[in-house]
């Protein structure tokens, strides 16, 4: 924990866990305040069971949800009236400590001096600099307010803005300063960790460790780009800005949207509270991915339910790489004719692409596992360990279908983050709105999207944000310069289906379902399962990951650069699951 003293009554820190409520009631704080929402972030803990370990310890326990960026005057008096009827010492906490420590700023206007107020907050670590013209307004010196507010208006200007330290942010940073040194850039990011996702897949089955997954967000930090570390709470594309949780505007001259995508584990009744236990999990968490191969291992005989819902999700082929490692590791230890598997997938095909799907259907094949097409996860009771499906029938009807299961690996539906659905600068579903080709976006010329957040149809994995950055670099860079954006990206995707522990279908795809392959056929022939692919999934791909695509080496990924601005135009799906008549 890194807890910071506010005052005699009152500490924040980033978010605690249950393990830490002990911790804090041996170091004699009585009271606790939880300002963040449930469901945030993956592994977040629920307030719930903040709450009944805090009971069990003594504790007085308060959750005070807030959305980030969206502190209304009600909140700041309940906050206040929470720490008036609280023991204490408290200690009020959420994603980073932020809202926290602006509630505490925003009930003492009344009482201390706006100067002292950003003082105290300063020697805890935290810039309210943002939150100044408010306290002002609040502490009735409405002439400073005014001063205030034109000093808002005139702040510093980046030359780049990236909202995202995930692969699609670290990956367009590192582009842009290797074209140019000189940018002025910002990353915002509220994480202090950046995970290699593409690597679950392997701690799943057992070949890597999770830790090999996991980097300091600091560390991947570009040389020369500053980390914000806050958390976005609006964008405002008409004067060049964005807002943070913290009240304070950052301005740019060109903004580079990278999100990411939520997990809906919520879409799925039951689903979340049986996580991790029950024999239920998910190579989509870091923390769950290793509870996969411990099912895997210890698992003798039963029933083995995989799914995927529809789509987009984070790597089209993901769900069914975990059930290949999985058979494989079965039938190697002569266990697999004693587990029924079944694969059941909202989609009406096995793959997207239909140039890879013989060489999966042989996999199919091999490990006796039954593919349940149109079939749609809606419910689990881990207790009594049934999973209930939606199934589509030829007809468009849709009916419910009950199965019993003794381990289920889930691959959870995927939305636009929910802050995102309301910007101005997203469509109808919430992604960022681009030029499918220059990735620019539609309405605003000094905006553009890549990663999972974007809309373009392509699909959504790592092997894409590094075609995609370069082309995001080297547009932004012509529009600073004054020129038009030219350079267009593909519809470039990989998907590495790992069919067995040693063999990879190396699937490489652009729009359409067009295949991109990197290599000659004579050398690797991705549409077959391939030695050397695998080496290239557990060797090669994570340096290429952390060592080149994230260090603007853009090695086999150079962009191909018009002589014109191509014009809007739509594009098909690179990896369409329909089924087609």
């Amino acid at each position: 924990m890194d807890i910071k003293k506010i005052s005699p009554n009152l500490s924040v820190s980033p978010q605690i866990s249950a393990t830490d409520i002990s911790v804090l009631k041996a170091a004699g704080f009585q009271s606790i305040i939880n300002n963040r929402p449930d469901n945030e972030e993956d592994g977040q803990p629920s307030s719930a069971d903040l709450k009944s370990v805090a009971a069990e310890a003594g504790m007085d326990y308060v959750h005070q949800p807030i959305t980030p960026g969206q502190i209304s005057d009600g909140d700041v008096a309940d906050f206040a009236a929470n720490m008036k009827g609280m023991k204490g010492p408290v200690l009020a906490f959420c994603r980073t400590g932020t809202r926290a420590i602006n509630l505490w700023a925003l009930s003492e206007a009344h009482s201390l001096s706006v100067d002292a107020i950003l003082e105290t907050a300063k020697d805890a670590g935290y810039n309210l600099d943002g939150l100044k013209a408010r306290l002002t307004d609040m502490s009735g010196d409405t002439a400073q307010s005014r001063d205030e507010l034109s000093r808002i208006d005139n702040a510093h200007t980046y030359d780049v803005v990236i909202v995202g330290g995930g692969a699609g942010g670290q990956a367009a940073a590192a582009s842009l300063r290797a074209r140019d040194k000189h940018l002025d850039i910002a990353i915002i990011e509220p994480r202090d960790v950046h995970y290699y996702q593409p690597g679950w897949t392997l701690v799943g089955g057992g070949v890597f460790s999770r830790n090999q997954t996991k980097r300091s967000m600091k560390s991947l930090i570009p040389s020369g780009v500053e980390w914000v570390r806050a958390a976005v709470a609006g964008f405002h594309p008409d004067s060049n800005s964005i807002s943070l949780e913290s009240g304070e505007h950052i301005r740019y001259r060109a903004l580079v949207v990278a999100p990411g995508l939520k997990l809906d584990w919520d879409a799925v009744n039951g689903l979340r509270e049986t996580l991790g236990k029950n024999g239920v999990t998910s190579n989509y968490r870091f923390d769950l991915a290793s509870y996969t191969w411990d099912l895997v291992r210890n698992m003798k005989k039963g029933t083995a339910i995989f799914t995927q819902p529809p789509m987009p999700i984070k790597c089209a082929g993901a769900p069914q790489k975990a059930m290949y490692l999985s058979c494989d590791h079965w039938l190697r230890s002569n266990r697999l004719d004693d587990i029924d598997v079944s694969f059941h997938t909202a989609g009406g095909v096995l793959f997207g692409v239909p140039d890879y799907v013989p060489a999966l259907e042989k996999y199919v094949e091999k490990y006796g596992a039954d593919v349940c097409y149109n079939q749609n996860l809606v419910a689990i009771d881990g207790e009594k360990k049934v999973a209930t499906f939606a199934v589509t029938g030829a007809d468009g009807t849709v009916t419910k279908e009950d199965r019993s299961f003794d381990m289920i690996h889930v691959c959870p539906p995927q939305t636009a983050l929910d802050f995102m659905k309301a910007a101005p600068i997203t469509n109808d579903a919430g992604w960022v709105e681009v030029n499918n080709e220059t990735l620019q976006h539609v309405r605003y010329g000094n905006i553009f999207g890549l990663g999972d957040g974007m809309s373009a149809p392509n699909a959504k994995t790592a092997a894409a944000v590094r075609k995609q950055a370069p082309v995001v670099a080297h547009n932004v860079i012509s529009l600073l310069k004054g020129r038009e954006s030219a350079a267009i990206y593909t519809g470039y995707g990989s998907c590495p289906l790992t069919v067995e522990r040693g063999k990879v279908v190396l699937a490489e795809f652009a729009y359409g379902g067009t295949l991109e392959p990197t290599f000659p056929k004579w050398l690797l022939d991705g549409t077959r399962p391939s030695g050397l692919s695998w080496m290239l999934k557990e060797k090669l791909m994570p340096n290429l990951y952390f060592d080149l695509m994230l260090k603007g080496h853009e090695w086999l990924a150079k962009p191909e650069i018009l002589t014109h601005k191509p014009l809007l135009h739509d594009v098909d799906s690179a990896c369409d699951f329909e089924d087609k008549p």
